[in-house]
């Protein structure tokens, strides 16, 4: 049976609406999608609590997103937090304030979760041909790694090295200084270095993914086709083209930055960021090139809802 839902993803930027028609064993299709940059992990204070402008931002939004998903016609909305609510220590007063003033239960997705439901989503995508699948997902504040051949992978890893965390914790420069990028270069090799080694340890890839906005724009950037041609145009993103694209960004201001085509003007200050991410994770996973998967982490939360009420029935 078809039905219509709403998924509520509150991230470290963005707190994005997607409404789709879904049923199972069937393909989600999109019928709309409203997004609202609130930029939440830049709303905790000093010692780690979601502001109160911040948290009444964000219940306001739910409730007018709520609202949409009901003109809309959504049977259900399911609404969860990924790293900047996960990590305020405030974290449960705030979704229950939530909850209160909206009806609207928010489920708080750990970062293992995030990299299960994001792999989930890229195996249906690409199917059991595809084969051992190795999956990158870099977010505001957390990036995300899989590695597997079924549908649960082997290996599902979170780390603190979202674009935008790096970008307020590393580049206060804007342009950043060269010497600075070089620093994080050699930082985040460091910092990845244990996570990459359980990922290859679990076997090398038949196919390297890249999901989430920050992997479609750089993808963009050195020459993929742009949105406007469809999800179902092959989209890839070189170690080399990388490289190239981090030296000519990196010397870029933010204002500029947006002015790249595929370039959101609330991302262009954290593209640095995510591109030298990017580029550390691939170097340290020994990868070439990443195809670019259309679906991530909220094509993963409809499908597992949709596959626990089959099996309810």
């Amino acid at each position: 049976m078809r039905v219509r839902l709403g998924v509520l993803d509150i991230g470290s930027n963005t707190v994005h609406l997607l409404v789709v028609d879904a049923h199972f064993g069937g393909h989600p299709t999109p019928m709309s999608s409203t997004k609202a940059t609130l930029r939440l992990a830049e709303k905790i204070e000093k010692h780690g609590a979601l502001s109160a402008a911040g948290a009444q931002q964000l219940t306001s939004t739910v409730a007018e997103f709520t609202e949409i998903a009901t003109t809309s016609g959504c049977e259900q909305v399911m609404a969860f937090a990924t790293s900047a609510v996960r990590d305020a220590t405030n974290c449960d007063q705030v979704l229950a304030d939530v909850e209160t003033a909206t009806g609207v239960e928010v489920s708080v997705l750990s970062g293992t979760d995030e990299a299960r439901l994001t792999a989930l989503a890229v195996r249906r995508w690409y199917g059991w041909s595809a084969g051992r699948i190795v999956d990158l997902d870099i977010g505001g504040g957390s990036l995300e790694l899989s590695n597997g051949v079924d549908e649960e992978p082997d290996v599902a890893l979170s780390l603190p090295l979202g674009a935008g965390r790096l970008t307020r914790e590393w580049l206060h420069d804007d342009p950043p200084g060269r010497r600075r990028v070089n620093v994080l270069r050699d930082w985040l090799d460091a910092e990845l270095a244990p996570a990459a080694a359980r990922i290859r340890d679990a076997g090398a890839p038949d196919l390297a993914a890249g999901t989430s906005k920050t992997f479609r724009s750089l993808a963009r950037l050195t020459g993929a086709a742009p949105s406007s041609a469809g999800p179902r145009v092959k989209r890839t993103l070189t170690a080399s083209g990388l490289r190239q694209l981090i030296a000519f960004i990196s010397r870029m201001t933010a204002s500029d930055r947006a002015e790249l085509e595929g370039v959101s003007s609330d991302r262009a200050g954290q593209l640095v960021a995510g591109a030298l991410v990017a580029e550390a994770a691939m170097r340290a996973l020994s990868l070439d090139s990443l195809e670019i998967c259309p679906w991530a982490l909220r094509e993963g939360v409809i499908l597992r809802r949709l596959d626990t009420s089959a099996g309810q029935d």
